[in-house]
Formats: structure tokens, sequence, C-alpha cells
């Protein structure tokens, strides 16, 4: 399986940017994907994730109503949309991808993609 991401850059605090991840290769009929972010000297945390089974979405409290996470079945995405961006967004986002329909946290990631740097200036 592989992930590409698309997106990230440089944007003032409060102004917005989507990410997209696309998944190909073996990926099987039904799999979940999901976003995580590390800054410098950080440890990687969880963002956001998207289930195939039901579309069941989840979000770390630490962007709950500034991102949303979504699937375009048309380009066969997940997608991040991040509104309301802070200096402390800034990370590199990485995309993770799971077998199966329902995401089920960061220990049953088998793929992880290479990330995109998003810089949130103040």
């Amino acid at each position: 399986v592989q992930l590409q991401a698309f997106g990230g850059g440089l944007v003032q605090a409060g102004g917005s940017l989507r990410l997209s991840c696309l998944a190909s290769g073996r990926t099987s009929s039904s799999y979940s994907l999901g976003w995580f972010r590390q800054a410098p000297g950080k440890e990687r945390e969880f963002v956001a994730a998207f289930s195939w089974r039901g579309g069941r979405t989840d979000y770390a409290d630490s962007v709950k109503g500034r991102i949303t996470i979504s699937r375009d079945n048309a380009k066969n995405t997940v997608n991040l949309q991040m509104n309301s961006l802070k200096p402390e967004d800034t990370a590199v986002y990485l995309c993770a991808f799971q077998y199966g329909g329902t995401w089920s946290g960061p220990q049953r990631v088998a793929f992880w993609g290479k990330g995109t740097q998003v810089t949130v200036s103040s």
C-alpha cells in the first residue's frame, strides 16, 4: 500500500489548509485512513480518522470544531479540512492506513505516508 499526501504549506494564524491522502496498491475493499501529526521535539499525535464502514469520524480533542475529515469518493481520497489554524498546529502531518472498515487506533496502523509540512505563522 502506498500513501500519497497532498496539500500543506505555510499559512497565517486563522487561515485554512486542506490536506488529502490517496491510498493505492493492495488496499483491499475496506480500509480506514487517519491523520497524525508530529511537531519538532514532540511525540506523534492523532489528529483525525475516517472509517469506511458507516463513515464514522474520530477527532482529537485539540482539533474538534476546527478540522473536518471526509472522504471524496470520486477521487478515492480522504481529506482533512483545517480551519482557524493556530501556530501550535505547525507539524508534519502524516497519513495512516488501516485494514478494516472501522478505525481502531494507532496500534492498528499498517502503513504510514511520508508526511506533508504544515506551518502556521503567528
